[in-house]
C-alpha cells in the first residue's frame, strides 16, 4: 500500500448528473467522498444538453419510458427519486424554469445554472472533487485503489458513473464497461440510442435534396410509436420522432413513417376528389397534398409515389401508403451523433435498490447501466434516481 494514497469512504468515477447526483448524497451521510473525472470540468453533457438549456427532467416519467434486457429494473430507483424531488432542488436554488412541451422541464436561461446548483450541494456536503484526473487502472485488496494521474486514490466503495460511449469528441470512453468486465460482470452490447438514420444511396438520391424539410409524423416499430417531427438530412432522417425510434431499431428493420398523423386512414388525404363534380388527376391531387405535407415533400411524394389511377380503390392504395411509408435506414450515424448509448452493465449483476454489483462494494450508475430512457429528459431523471439510490446506499 501507497503511504501517500488519498483515502476515502466512497470514490465515484465520473462527475456527470449520476455522479454528482451520488457525491451529494453520500456526503450529505456524512461519508468522505472523492469525485473523479478526466475533463477539466464537471458535468460537460449536462451544459451542452437542451440546446444549452439542460431538458433535466419529465414531469411523465414512468418506467415505460426506458428500454432495458429488464423492463422492471428502473422501478425502484425511479420511485425513490421523482421528478418532483429533483424540482424542489431546482427550486431550492432559484432557478427559473418552464416547460416546453409534454412534461420537459427546461432551465430559462442556462444550463450552467444546474451545473452550479449540483456543485454548491457537493459543496456543502463536503465532496472533494479532482477533474483533469485520468485513472490509469483499478485494482482490489481490501479496498479499491485507483491509480491515476494524480497518484492513488482508495476507498472501501467505488462507484463507476463514466457514462456510455455517445458523444466520444466530449471524451466518452468505455471505461465503464472495462471496469466491469474486469470483476466478472456481464454487458449487454452498447448500440448508439437516441441517433439520427442514414439512408442507402438510392434513398438518399430520391430524398436527401430536400435537407432542412420537416414535418409530423407517426414513427412506428412493432407496438411502439412516436407521434413528434421528423427532419429530412443531408444523409438521411433525423428530429424527434427520429430519434426516438432509433432506439429500437435493429439492422435491416423497417421503420415506419405516417406522413399524415392528424387524417385517418382511408381516403382524407384525397377528400376533395371525391366532392360531386371533382376532377380526379394530380393537379388536384398536388394542390390538396401541399395543406398536408411541407410543399417540396408534397412535391416529391406525388413524384415518386404518384397514384397507380383514379379510381376509389386506386386512391384508397395511395392513402395507406402515405400513412405507411416503409423506410429501411442503411445504418445510423453512430456514437459520435447519438444522444445516449443503450446497453452497457447488465442489470442482472446489480442491486435494483442500491445499485450495488455482485463485486462487493462496486456500484454502477447513469448511462454505463443497461437502462436507457426516451428523449425529453428522461435520462436525466434516471441519473438523478440511479445516483441518489447508490448515494444513499453507500
Amino acid at each position: 500500500m501507497n503511504e501517500n494514497s488519498l483515502h476515502f469512504d466512497v470514490i465515484i468515477a465520473g462527475a456527470g448528473a449520476a455522479g454528482l447526483m451520488c457525491a451529494i448524497e453520500a456526503g450529505r451521510r456524512g461519508r468522505r467522498v472523492a469525485l473523479l473525472d478526466h475533463a477539466e470540468r464537471v458535468g460537460k453533457k449536462i451544459l451542452i444538453s437542451g440546446g444549452g438549456r439542460c431538458n433535466f427532467t419529465n414531469l411523465h416519467c414512468k418506467p415505460e419510458n426506458f428500454l432495458s434486457a429488464n423492463p422492471h429494473f428502473a422501478k425502484s430507483a425511479l420511485a425513490r427519486y421523482t421528478p418532483a424531488d429533483f424540482l424542489a432542488l431546482v427550486e431550492k436554488h432559484g432557478i427559473a424554469w418552464h416547460e416546453k412541451k409534454l412534461g420537459q422541464l427546461f432551465c430559462d436561461r442556462s444550463a450552467s445554472e444546474v451545473v452550479n446548483m449540483l456543485l454548491r450541494e457537493c459543496a456543502e456536503a463536503g465532496v472533494s472533487i479532482f477533474c483533469n484526473t485520468k485513472i490509469d487502472a483499478v485494482s482490489r485488496s481490501d479496498a479499491f485503489t485507483l491509480h491515476t494521474s494524480r497518484g492513488e486514490f482508495r476507498a472501501p466503495v467505488l462507484v463507476i458513473a463514466t457514462g456510455g460511449l455517445s458523444i466520444p469528441k466530449m471524451g466518452a470512453t468505455g471505461f465503464g464497461y472495462d471496469i466491469a468486465r474486469q470483476f466478472g460482470l456481464k454487458i449487454v452490447a452498447p448500440r448508439a440510442a437516441l441517433v439520427p438514420f442514414v439512408l442507402s444511396a438510392d434513398d438518399q438520391a430520391q430524398w436527401c435534396d430536400l435537407a432542412g424539410v420537416s414535418t409530423e409524423v407517426v414513427a412506428a416499430i412493432g407496438r411502439q410509436r412516436f407521434t413528434e417531427k421528423m427532419l429530412v438530412t443531408h444523409r438521411g432522417l433525423s428530429g424527434p420522432a427520429i430519434l426516438q425510434i432509433s432506439s429500437y431499431w435493429k439492422e435491416g428493420e423497417a421503420v415506419s413513417l405516417d406522413l399524415a398523423p392528424d387524417l385517418a386512414s382511408g381516403i382524407e388525404a384525397a377528400a376533395p376528389l371525391f366532392t360531386p363534380g371533382a376532377r380526379r388527376d394530380l393537379s388536384a391531387l398536388r394542390a390538396h397534398l401541399r395543406t398536408i405535407l411541407p410543399q417540396r415533400l408534397a412535391e416529391r411524394w406525388l413524384e415518386l409515389e404518384p397514384p397507380s389511377g383514379w379510381s376509389n380503390p386506386a386512391l384508397a392504395a395511395w392513402e395507406a401508403r402515405l400513412h405507411g411509408w416503409r423506410v429501411v435506414p442503411e445504418t445510423t450515424e453512430g456514437f459520435a451523433k447519438a444522444e445516449v448509448t443503450a446497453g452497457g452493465v447488465d442489470t442482472s449483476e446489480l442491486s435494483a435498490k442500491t445499485m450495488e454489483s455482485r463485486a462487493r462494494g462496486l456500484f454502477f450508475i447513469g448511462e454505463v447501466v443497461d437502462v436507457t430512457g426516451h428523449l425529453g429528459g428522461f435520462n436525466f431523471q434516471w441519473a438523478w434516481a440511479s445516483g441518489a439510490a447508490a448515494g444513499r446506499a453507500v
